[in-house]
């Protein structure tokens, strides 16, 4: 092997395991870390994220990486690909200077303890300089790595490299276009489907052990992984050897939580389903979050809210909660948990609302970053909207503009990734249906394998060797395509609803 090739490559295992390392400090923050401790973990973090920028700004790894360039054919395309994404993030860093990378990882370690409380307390005046804070430095973050792209787009390339607010603000216009008038119709319409069975007491201990169940059914690997409770559920973890998930419990739902569960289990496998001999390098990570949604969506919208999972699971689930689902049969749970019912709290949205949720909070950060709105001004904007889009007001901002934890942590840009998840899942799910004909018959009987084996060989272990606008295009044979999320949600709620009969 090239020896300089080699030196790149131990350098590069070193700085991914580092960050590994950041990712479970980051972890255990929100997990089992002590409120007292948020203070000395802040510290902790810019530290570690001190060394990592010294790390990978190191002058050798600089030198090592202008030789390889110049070399790269000679190489294979997983090591060009290593070579290649080296060179950007090495480019990236060295124009971002340590101090400023330490204050951002700090004030999102000390955001975060911030965020929490002022969540829970519905106090906004207590998060707003959180706010204001991170745009200023997130403003000279974006001035000294993308000079040349305007501020929020410099944040969402970090993201969803390649893809502009532009751009993004096109594919949104459709979905608003066709999706608010849809969402008054069936407000309006005159069939409604019963939810009242699912209201009512359902124990935790039961909530848990149907979730694990299911996440491992799907294909989680609890030797390689674990699930826990959060303010809010997220995936995290070191290595593909390592990756945790967690849910929060309702005792009065239990819908959100299995399906937060079943949501993180999608961006598990997509961690655990990476290439095997390459885990520690550039080439097997997932690519932009919109890729990495699309797995989570595809897992919790396209399988597990299909009706053949709701016939497969839906006995699992009368004898979990006894009593509470006499009523209900596979169809009614089924159209109980698609109703379209226009909610406050955006993880909690169904399929047909959630994108609304998304463009909200796309569109507000993209004034906040433009300069036409103000932090204080936020709560306002934020239930304004929320009452044009899905005719509701929040009564409190625990539920309106404190519910998400990205803004704690400094991720602005990376809303937008759900929505495009959404659509690269529905493409994604009608190529795989063409490929594998009894993908609806596996479902109902319960068969995940042949679906999480497409997705491996075709997304997981494909890393980065493609941009996702080639990837897609090897998928699906075409670009990213938002009518097809618009055609499978009229089409379904059509049904839902009985619009047509």
């Amino acid at each position: 092997m090239n020896k300089n090739y080699q030196n790149l490559i131990h350098r590069l295992e070193e700085i991914s395991r580092l960050k590994g390392v950041m990712s479970i400090i980051q972890w255990d923050q929100e997990v089992t870390m002590p409120t007292g401790a948020a203070e000395a973990r802040a510290n902790q973090i810019s530290a570690l994220a001190g060394v990592i920028h010294e790390r990978m700004t190191d002058k050798i790894l600089g030198e090592y990486l202008g030789e390889l360039s110049v070399q790269k054919h000679d190489f294979c395309a997983a090591e060009q690909c290593n070579i290649e994404e080296a060179c950007r993030e090495f480019d990236l860093m060295t124009k971002v200077p340590k101090q400023l990378v330490q204050a951002i990882a700090a004030l999102s370690s000390r955001g975060h303890a911030i965020w929490v409380q002022a969540r829970k307390e519905n106090r906004f005046i207590d998060f707003a300089p959180v706010i204001q804070e991170f745009l200023k430095l997130k403003r000279e973050w974006a001035a000294c790595a993308y000079p040349d792209s305007s501020v929020y787009d410099a944040n969402i390339a970090l993201f969803e490299r390649g893809t502009t607010a532009a751009e993004i603000s096109v594919i949104f216009d459709q979905l608003k276009e066709a999706l608010i008038p849809f969402i008054q119709e069936l407000e309006h319409h005159t069939y409604q489907p019963d939810v009242s069975f699912l209201q009512g007491y359902f124990p935790v201990e039961k909530q848990a052990a149907l979730a694990r169940r299911i996440s491992e059914d799907i294909g989680f690997q609890f030797d390689k992984g674990r699930m826990d409770v959060s303010v809010h559920p997220f995936c995290g973890g070191s290595h593909s050897t390592d990756v945790r998930i967690t849910t929060r419990y309702n005792e009065n739902d239990f819908i959100e939580s299995l399906y937060a569960v079943i949501h993180e289990t999608g961006h598990a496998l997509y961690e655990q389903g990476r290439m095997p001999d390459a885990s520690d390098l550039p080439v097997s990570e997932s690519l932009t979050m919109g890729i990495h949604e699309s797995q989570s969506l595809f897992w919790e919208r396209m399988i597990a809210r299909s009706r053949g999972f709701c016939t497969h699971y839906f006995e699992t689930i009368c004898t979990a909660f006894p009593g509470n689902l006499q009523r209900a049969t596979v169809d009614t749970f089924y159209q109980a948990i698609n109703a379209c019912r226009p909610g406050f709290i955006r993880v909690e949205a169904d399929e047909l609302t959630y994108p609304l949720h998304v463009i909200l909070r796309f569109e507000i950060e993209k004034d906040l970053f433009e300069g036409n709105l103000s932090v204080g001004d936020l709560p306002e904007v934020w239930n304004e909207k929320m009452k044009k889009y899905l005719g509701i007001i929040p009564p409190t901002d625990t539920v309106g503009v404190l519910q998400d934890s990205h803004w704690s942590s400094g991720a602005f840009g990376y809303f937008p990734s759900y929505t495009l998840g959404a659509i690269y899942a529905c493409q994604f799910y009608n190529a795989l249906r063409k490929e594998l004909p009894d993908t609806d018959k596996n479902i109902e009987a319960g068969y995940f394998v042949p679906i999480k084996n497409w997705l491996n060989q075709n997304i997981h272990r494909q890393g980065r060797l493609y941009t996702p606008q080639e990837l897609v295009l090897r998928i699906t044979g075409e670009s990213l395509n938002p009518q097809h999320l618009i055609h499978y949600l009229k089409s379904k709620y059509s049904a839902i609803y009985k619009l047509n009969t």
